[in-house]
């Protein structure tokens, strides 16, 4: 056997644990989650087999830090999916990318710095239900093996 057993009582708060000790530490942490979306793109002034119309089913991972609150959380994951689902992806998912992103060549380059300034700007307009909650990075994969990467350190450089 693996020792697996059946817990016969659930702790209970203020019973078996106190509010106070819900939030264990007081340090930054980071938690990530990823999303895909399916799109259709083509880049101009470009020589290759991109510059056609064609389509990718693109993977995005978010790493986003702050500090917890008094349950010990940071952000909750469905948190950040409501923002995706209501402020990003509404612009990405089964899109013509070229005319729903602002005019840019759609580059996975530049998307990742705009899905990056999306999300910075989610956070910011929200700043008061997460304690210091910002952007780390942001990682958009074109292929499984292909991805552009926006960093805060590099995005907070003029």
């Amino acid at each position: 056997m693996f020792g697996f057993r059946i817990v016969e009582q659930l702790q209970k708060i203020d019973q078996d644990i106190n509010k106070e000790q819900l939030k264990y530490h007081s340090k930054r942490v980071l938690v990530s989650k990823e999303f895909t979306f399916d799109a259709a793109h083509h880049l101009h002034n470009y020589e290759g087999k991109c510059k056609n119309l064609h389509g990718h089913t693109y993977k995005v991972i978010f790493g986003l830090s702050g500090f917890v609150d008094d349950r010990g959380l940071m952000i909750d994951f469905g948190d950040i999916k409501d923002i995706w689902k209501s402020e990003i992806e509404i612009y990405l998912d089964h899109k013509y990318l070229n005319e729903t992103l602002p005019p840019m060549n759609t580059t996975a380059e530049n998307m990742v710095v705009w899905i990056y300034e999306k999300m910075a700007e989610a956070l910011a307009i929200r700043q008061h239900l997460y304690d210091g909650a910002r952007v780390e990075f942001v990682k958009l994969y074109e292929t499984p093996t292909s991805y552009a990467e926006a960093r805060r350190e590099w995005m907070e450089i003029e």
